[in-house]
């Protein structure tokens, strides 16, 4: 390979249909030629908190995917996964994907609904884990909450549906909204627990919920909408009892930080597998 080879490189936003909000993400809809050390240059280049790869094209509507931060390549992304079908579906048309990751098959659909697009993805196989005492201990800690700060009716848990995810629930949008931590010390806790971002959450009504999403492992402070962790909280809401095993669940994120998106996760009876679902649009 040469590093003169120069690929399209596609900007989208997912999860919102302004440009200025939900999370951008890069998208090379042909990487083939592209090593780990161009995909992470381009990505750090670009400074969204993921970008993805086709790397290998292994049927009709099925592709090999990479996902790379500004720091080090991801196991599974869920906004760049759903910009990558957008991008696919401007393209090709609306329809059936099937992305395989390093996490796993992840199967897409996209959908036209009125003038817009609409892309759906089906996790991996989720499950969802006890956090040592210890751990959370320190999580707190570094984000320079207090134990009473956390909502006692959403224990926290470490969730995972295509990538590892703490979640912590704050007893007040006010607690969310004041997000002031230790980036050094947070993303050490999270490099030992392999944990992708930390999924905060604030329940507003049964099935509506903010979230933010620290990710300074990905070497950004936040995350403005994130599909992999809406789909661990999924797995981790309905694993608790605190949603009905078929429900639809929205996640509010990226207000805070001037970007609002909105992510629907759906639970569906008798499949253990989480839908995360938004719309999106090009930037540029």
């Amino acid at each position: 390979m040469t590093h003169d080879h120069r690929p399209e490189v596609l900007r989208y936003t997912a999860f919102s249909a302004d440009p200025a909000g939900g999370n951008p993400a890069g998208v090379v809809l042909d990487a083939a030629g592209l090593d780990e050390e161009r995909m992470l240059a381009i990505a750090a280049e670009l400074g969204y908190s993921e970008s993805a790869f086709l790397t290998e094209r292994t049927g009709e509507g099925a592709y090999t995917i990479r996902y790379f931060s500004p720091k080090a390549e991801v196991p599974f992304c869920g906004h760049a996964t759903v910009a990558t079908a957008l991008a696919l579906a401007e393209r090709d048309g609306p329809g059936a994907l099937e992305f395989t990751t390093p996490a796993g098959v992840v199967p897409v659909s996209v959908v036209r609904e009125g003038g817009a697009l609409r892309a759906t993805l089906t996790s991996v196989a989720p499950h969802v884990e006890e956090v040592a005492e210890a751990d959370l201990t320190e999580a707190l800690a570094a984000l320079n909450w207090t134990a009473a700060d956390l909502d006692p009716a959403l224990p926290p848990r470490i969730a995972y549906a295509g990538a590892r995810h703490l979640v912590l629930a704050a007893a007040t949008r006010e607690r969310l909204a004041e997000l002031d931590y230790d980036f050094a010390r947070l993303e050490a806790l999270m490099r030992r627990l392999d944990l992708t971002t930390l999924q905060l959450a604030w329940r507003e009504g049964p099935e509506v919920f903010h979230v933010r999403d620290p990710f300074p492992v990905g070497g950004v402070v936040e995350d403005p909408a994130t599909g992999a962790a809406a789909a661990a909280f999924g797995a981790y809401a309905r694993e608790l009892g605190l949603v009905p095993e078929a429900a639809v669940l929205t996640l509010h994120q990226g207000a805070d930080m001037g970007r609002p998106g909105t992510l629907t996760v759906e639970l569906r009876a008798g499949d253990a597998r989480i839908r995360v679902s938004g719309t999106g649009t090009r930037i540029g």
